[in-house]
């Protein structure tokens, strides 16, 4: 909901916004991002409730701190029907099963592609609060840890990609566009 606001700790009233999305090109997206170290931080959670709302805006399933210029491992999802998952300095500890999945990025605009991903994986990391959380994703969830812990590494879907006849163009429905 483009305004919102939300509550800091000391009660100050806060308008959340949509940032921007970098895109292929920007150096940010291929550097390893830096661990947070004070997650309790306004900034860092302005920053989440930033990236959420801008992943709603760009109708995206999940979001990571580079896609918005920012160097920090922290991404947040949202899968359809449930609730948004925060995840500062996450990393995937187990990963079962291999499926091609199609795949988009926000930050690479008008293109999807077909690349491997496990089915199932485990996810450790820290909650919004600074708690530590274990995450099991299976189908899309799965998907979408794998996808946003890469680009805290500096990894993009295509890397993934078998080879480039697996990259097509889309229009902006979200159809293949005719060549």
């Amino acid at each position: 909901m483009p305004g919102a606001q939300y509550k800091t700790k000391k009660g100050r009233d806060v308008a959340m916004a949509t940032l921007p999305i970098v895109v292929l090109g920007d150096p940010v997206l291929r550097k390893k991002s830096k661990r947070i170290t004070n997650i309790n931080d306004e900034s860092i959670q302005k920053l989440i409730d930033d990236m959420i709302e801008t992943m709603r805006a760009n109708s995206g399933v999940g979001l990571a701190a580079p896609q918005v210029g920012k160097s920090l491992r922290l991404a947040v999802i949202e899968i359809p029907g449930e609730e948004v998952i925060t995840l500062i300095n996450p990393e995937i500890v187990k990963k079962s099963g291999e499926k091609e999945v199609v795949e988009g990025c926000l930050s690479i605009p008008g293109y999807r592609g077909v690349i491997k991903r496990a089915t199932s994986v485990v996810a450790k990391g820290r909650d919004r609060y600074g708690k530590e959380i274990r995450i099991k994703g299976e189908g899309l969830l799965a998907q979408a840890l794998q996808h946003e812990i890469d680009h805290l590494n500096g990894i993009l879907y295509i890397d993934h990609l078998e080879s480039e006849d697996k990259l097509f163009k889309i229009e902006e429905a979200g159809e293949v566009a005719e060549s």
